[in-house]
């Protein structure tokens, strides 16, 4: 059971992922159904090649707002104010996350200042509050895939919670949007019949709606009419199109293209997400939507390789933190797949359970072709998606093929722990991210080289840094035939350096008639150990709207003369570093130099959680936490000037908190609101400070 319910949400998760990368590039309303079909014809692959797929709503609510059921609702029912906290925990406000498109136009932007102003869920969310025609909008169902995951063939739970969700943001038939969706998919795992799913999503609106009387409207054309499905979109152009359901992407139109896609698609996982998308409107929305049904109905096995090939396993994310970002979508589905046991009152299985570690990286592949987000070079042309071989520890391991390997050759094999501007091609949600893998750390892997013809192949393992790209190697393995080898790297200093690679270069001193040619296979790639993490200000950047390796919440952030200045005219915060590291040191020389209000920010689980200590008012320091609202635990005498650098260090073990300036303890505290989370700085009015370095050292 663990394996099929795992394989499925898999399949729903990357399915999701497939159908709003396919459907983004002709999301923009210019782009007609007709249009569609005058340039592209018969949608039969992607129509756009991406360097990496940024970051989209449509993915970023699936990742983020069930972290409700993390940080709040952990032992009790979900409500949908927890998912309201959510909200204005992980979404940097005006950026990110969703589309900011102005208040009384974007459902969410209205939706999140009502949040900001006091005004809880459901009635943030309210038509109410916010009109009809606002609560009525696309983003209802869009948000709403994995808590279908979460509950396989409990379609009324999944519905449920999908509404409570919604209902931040939406209501009427932007609510029985999330119900049908989340019921449709949890259907989807125990039958086969597209019939059945579309009727267990009918099952969970009401009969007199809006919604449910588009859904009966397609199914009668869809019988009249069973082949042409283009007969059917115009059947909804002409009926229910957006001229009958105005403002910004209406449910109800993009609803229809949904079941539409269902029927005609017949269960088939290419046929459904290609029609989705020739159909228009708000065609990423659709195509995830009805992607993630057919992802579980089928399972990963039925997603062809050139749709799942460039997704490799990889997603960007765009909340604060940019730890959490960097999704790589096997270990997200292991933690979903947890959290629906937990859900369900079902020990989690020890196989899954040993490898939740989400403090480091640990990948073993067992996952059916899961690739983890590793790439090559161009010449290592294939990552098999089959395993052919036992792996050392598990079932599974990652098989490379090294096509021919010549003298003076350097392959690499590589993931990506960091991501920069060069590596996307657009701007859509301005992703953030801090590193995955620092300096002090341990690379481990397991390899098999099976080798066809050739000379000897060596492995070295190496990281690069992302400020002038130079590589670091570690020590030269000589591969062994049929033999499984342990290989370690102690990553080295980078000197105030952000890594944007970790993997190995592979060699071989064949010579061009006895070219070094076979597989190699991987198996449990792990990244472990503490961090020693310094940024240097001299190599960071300013993208996205924030500075390298920062996400900041508010004020302005830029860099000038290897500084980092911070400037606000109110509240202001910046977040850096493992989300999950929760033992360390954390300096900082800092400047105040207008303002009364200058602190480190330290286990920051999120943009209403977390710590601050720093000079806070004239001749007084204080250490504060932040829980939707400054409490000040401690505060003390200390005479400070603006304009004059200090060294600020705060120590965190366990609930030990001691606060340093200049190498003196000023506050010393016990505390344990919370164990773990990002560092970073943090104005709480109006101020502006420089910060001339920044370190992290976990103990």
């Amino acid at each position: 059971m663990m394996d099929s319910y795992i394989n499925k949400v898999y399949g729903g998760f990357l399915g999701m992922s497939v159908g709003v990368r396919l459907g983004a590039p002709v999301e923009p309303p210019v782009w007609s159904d007709k249009l569609i079909n005058q340039v592209y014809g018969n949608v039969e692959g992607y129509l756009k090649d991406y360097k990496n797929f940024a970051a989209d709503d449509d993915t970023n609510g699936p990742i983020f707002f069930i972290r409700a059921l993390l940080d709040d609702a952990r032992n009790r029912e979900l409500e949908p104010q927890d998912v309201g906290k959510a909200w204005l925990n992980y979404s940097r406000e005006g950026i990110g996350m969703f589309w900011w498109g102005g208040e009384g136009v974007s459902t969410e932007h209205t939706s999140y200042m009502n949040l900001k102003r006091g005004i809880s869920a459901p009635r943030s969310g309210s038509a109410e509050v916010n009109g009809l025609i606002s609560a009525e909008q696309i983003g209802g169902q869009i948000f709403i895939d994995s808590w279908g995951l979460l509950f396989p063939n409990d379609p009324s739970k999944a519905a449920d919670y999908a509404e409570k969700a919604a209902s931040v943001s939406h209501d009427k038939n932007g609510l029985y949007g999330a119900r049908f969706m989340a019921a449709c998919i949890s259907k989807a795992f125990t039958t086969k019949s597209i019939d059945e799913i579309i009727a267990a999503g009918y099952d969970e609106i009401p009969s007199s709606s809006t919604y449910a009387e588009l859904v009966s409207a397609v199914i009668k054309f869809h019988e009249n009419n069973p082949d042409d499905f283009r007969s059917c979109r115009q059947f909804l152009e002409e009926e229910w199109g957006y001229d009958k359901y105005t403002g910004v992407c209406h449910i109800i139109p993009n609803a229809g293209v949904c079941i539409l896609s269902l029927l005609y698609g017949n269960g088939d996982f290419s046929k459904t997400i290609e029609i989705a998308t020739m159909c228009g409107w708000d065609t990423d929305c659709n195509a995830g939507n009805v992607g993630t049904i057919v992802g579980v109905l089928n399972g990963v096995q039925a997603i062809p390789d050139h749709y799942r090939s460039p997704i490799n396993d990889a997603l960007v994310a765009s909340s604060v933190s940019g730890y959490l970002n960097n999704v790589d979508i096997p270990t997200f589905v292991k933690e979903l797949a947890a959290l629906g046991y937990r859900l369900a009152n079902e020990n989690i299985p020890e196989e899954l359970e040993k490898h939740l570690n989400n403090s480091e990286l640990d990948f073993d592949f067992n996952l059916e072709g899961s690739t983890h987000g590793f790439r090559s070079d161009k010449s290592l042309k294939v990552f098999s998606r089959h395993h052919k071989t036992q792996g050392k520890n598990g079932k599974g391991s990652l098989e490379i093929v090294f096509d021919r390997l010549l003298e003076g050759d350097r392959e690499h094999v590589y993931y990506k722990p960091f991501y920069r501007r060069e590596d996307f091609d657009d701007e859509r949600y301005k992703p953030v991210f801090s590193p995955k893998v620092y300096s002090g750390q341990t690379m481990s892997l397991s390899v098999l080289m099976d080798k066809w013809y050739g000379e000897e192949v060596f492995l070295i393992p190496y990281v690069r840094t992302t400020d002038n790209k130079e590589e670091l190697f570690g020590e030269s393995v000589t591969l062994k035939n049929q033999e499984w080898q342990d290989v370690e790297f102690v990553i080295p200093d980078t000197k105030g350096s952000l890594i944007d690679e970790i993997g190995f270069v592979l060699e071989s001193p064949s010579p061009r008639e006895n070219r070094a040619f076979g597989c190699l296979y991987v198996d449990r790639f792990r990244v472990f150990g503490k961090a020693d993490y310094t940024i240097d200000f001299n190599k960071q950047y300013e993208e996205f709207k924030c500075i390298t390796p920062f996400s900041h919440n508010r004020g302005e952030w830029t860099l000038q003369e290897g500084k980092m200045i911070a400037e606000s005219d109110g509240d202001a915060t910046s977040y850096t570093g493992n989300y999950y590291s929760s033992d360390y040191e954390l300096s900082a020389d800092l400047t105040p130099l207008v303002g009364e209000h200058h602190s480190l920010l330290f286990r920051g689980m999120g943009i209403q959680r977390h710590y601050l200590a720093g000079f806070d008012g004239e001749g007084q320091v204080s250490l504060i936490v932040n829980d939707f609202g400054y409490t000040r635990l401690a505060s003390t005498p200390y005479e400070w000037e603006k304009n004059k650098s200090y060294k600020f260090s705060v120590y965190c073990e366990a609930d030990l908190l001691t606060f340093k300036i200049n190498g003196e303890t000023v506050i010393e505290y016990k505390d344990d609101s919370y164990k773990n989370g990002m560092v970073g700085i943090g104005l709480i009015e109006e101020g502006r400070a420089e910060i001339t370095s920044f370190s992290m050292v976990e103990k």
